[in-house]
């Protein structure tokens, strides 16, 4: 396949503890001076536009497959140039979201790229169009572009026409994607109040998520009710964003693309069977009961009574320590070393080469996230570090995202990401083995139940929760397309929130209002299912490799240097799993259940 020749890294001789870790990132390496350089930038990715467009008098389906190939060649030079500076754009923002400059450049970029993308469409629209006896003779010898040929032609039965597509992508920029701006704009730029220990503290979203986790029943329940009285108190203008955007992603997929529901357009984008995503939800549902038990060991175990929303991430006695950041990422990269030293390298690259970005600050964008730009370019990581045991496994997580992206390195940039579904497999498998290799060291009993029931909140968190963020979305586009009101949502969620933990967890109502802080509700719909595929796959890999062993590395690396040149039934295929089949999403509910009952028996 192509990257195995990938197996040794320029990092291979690094040593395997840096003096140094990097907390900033340096965004020289995409952009050195975005003012000067925009309409430089600009002008080549329009030269290599223009030798495209002078190739569309001789397209036929019987063209060479040579032919296609230098055409497709050319194509790949102007991703990559957008690509990079997009990224920039986005991280530059990301930086600073209340920064005026950040937020032009990025507006200025959209823009153009989406001027320049338009007059490219003809490509897609025509490959589309082509015969299927000719598009298998020219995909033929397409090698790694075979998959991404195969992707735009899946697309056919949904595709407008080249002037309809032209005015659908002029509209999302001034329409959602301007809408989800306003939202980070909006929401990150909220503050919030909070007394600890007698004084009054102003502070950002991050720093007021740090203690929800308190060991204080009654800092805990201050803070998620601050949370919510700040987003509550917005939630006119938040709730009309949230329609709009439901309305827009209805009026054009379903409207203009006649997609049979709202989240088949995601499935399509993900190559994923409706079928998968049916049968995943299900067993998600099916399943609650495993956490509602959890949470009942967990009020016995932390002695809270009763068990409330509020109190579900309370931490074990023994997780009140903060970490240094340096002794963050010696732990991660110590992890990844235990079960791979190729991918330790390629995570100990990200700090060398000044691609993290890792404390919280004001105006900053909250969350992580991981960018892999380019094939070939170390991927940027972005963090909002605050010393809890919870950053720690972030850190892993989106590390795990970058040295996805670095191992699929020798693909073209149309296939080196993976679909979404996999694109979790890396980075949950990171915090898998940071987890293991902490349970692994350790010999105090109680050490070991905390560290257990920190992997169950974060499965907790990364699988049912996710789900369930999926299940109020379905209901929503639904609603909102009913003409539903805001308040009426929020009913909705509560409601839902309340099905998924039964009796074991009560909730309050200001929970209702929890779907509007999460940012991916609004700025990619039915996006959270991929952690629920991705945590549950994930469990089912690191069984295997607790069986096979050593055996076990190779594969896992051959899955991720396959990237996303495969359509992903094919990739999981080869280790042997079915996405479709209910035992199989069955089987990582099972390892949950077999945690909560070793948790259970740490109950003397």
């Amino acid at each position: 396949m192509v990257g195995r020749s990938s197996t040794k890294t320029a990092s291979s001789s690094r040593q395997s503890k840096p003096k140094t870790f990097s907390d900033t990132w340096d965004l020289t390496h995409l952009v050195k001076n975005p003012t000067r350089q925009l309409n430089a930038l600009l002008a080549e990715l329009d030269a290599n536009v223009v030798q495209i467009e002078a190739a569309r008098p001789g397209l036929s389906p019987t063209m060479s497959s040579q032919d296609l190939l230098a055409l497709l060649r050319c194509s790949e030079a102007v991703a990559q140039g957008s690509s990079r500076l997009g990224a920039f754009a986005y991280l530059w923002f990301s930086e600073n979201t209340k920064d005026d400059a950040a937020r032009s450049f990025k507006t200025q970029v959209e823009e153009r790229l989406t001027a320049l993308s338009n007059r490219l469409l003809f490509f897609e629209l025509w490959w589309q169009s082509v015969d299927d006896t000719n598009a298998a003779r020219l995909m033929a010898d397409a090698g790694d572009l075979r998959y991404h040929l195969e992707t735009i032609r899946r697309f056919k039965p949904h595709t407008l026409s080249e002037p309809e597509e032209k005015i659908v992508n002029l509209k999302n920029v001034t329409g959602s994607s301007a809408i989800h701006t306003l939202y980070d704009i909006v929401t990150n730029g909220f503050t919030f109040t909070l007394t600890v220990g007698g004084k009054k503290k102003t502070m950002n979203r991050e720093g007021l998520m740090a203690y929800v986790r308190s060991q204080k029943a009654s800092v805990r329940q201050a803070a998620y009710q601050e949370l919510y009285r700040v987003f509550s108190g917005q939630r006119d203008l938040l709730g009309e964003i949230y329609k709009t955007l439901v309305n827009d992603w209805k009026s054009e997929n379903l409207g203009l693309r006649h997609f049979d529901s709202p989240i088949a357009t995601r499935n399509l984008s993900n190559d994923v069977p409706d079928q998968a995503v049916d049968v995943l939800l299900s067993a998600c549902a099916k399943n609650a009961d495993i956490f509602q038990t959890y949470f009942k060991l967990k009020a016995k175990i932390c002695k809270i009574t009763p068990m409330s929303r509020y109190h579900l991430y309370t931490p074990h006695r023994t997780e009140a320590k903060k970490y240094k950041y340096v002794d963050a990422a010696k732990m991660v990269l110590e992890a990844y070393r235990g079960f791979s030293p190729r991918l330790a390298d390629l995570a100990e690259q990200v700090f060398t080469d000044r691609h993290i970005d890792g404390p919280t600050r004001s105006g900053k964008l909250g969350g992580a996230y991981c960018y892999s730009v380019v094939p070939g370019m170390t991927p940027y990581v972005m963090l909002n570090y605050t010393g809890e045991a919870r950053d720690i496994a972030t850190m892993a997580h989106e590390l795990g995202h970058a040295v996805h992206g670095m191992m699929a390195k020798d693909h073209s940039v149309f296939t080196f990401h993976s679909t979404l579904p996999l694109a979790e497999t890396a980075s949950v498998f990171g915090e898998r083995i940071l987890s293991d290799a902490l349970m692994s060291q350790e010999r105090n009993k109680a050490v070991r139940q905390g560290l257990l029931i920190g992997q169950l909140d974060d499965i907790y968190a990364t699988v049912l929760r996710q789900a369930y963020f999926v299940r109020f979305e379905k209901l929503a586009h639904q609603m909102v397309g009913d003409g539903a009101t805001g308040d009426q949502l929020a009913k909705a969620y509560l409601s839902e929130l309340r099905q998924q933990f039964g009796k074991a967890v009560k909730v309050p109502d200001e929970f209702q209002w929890e779907w509007l802080s999460i940012p991916h509700i609004f700025a990619s719909p039915f996006y959270c299912y991929a952690y629920s595929f991705g945590n549950l796959l994930v469990l089912a890999l690191y069984r295997m490799y607790k069986d096979q062993g050593a055996a076990f590395v190779p594969k896992y690396l051959e899955l991720l240097e396959t990237g996303g040149s495969e359509a992903p039934q094919d990739i999981l295929a080869k280790v042997g799993v079915d996405m479709t089949a209910e035992a199989f999403w069955q089987s990582g509910f099972d390892t949950i259940r077999e945690m909560v009952v070793q948790l259970e028996s740490t109950i003397s």
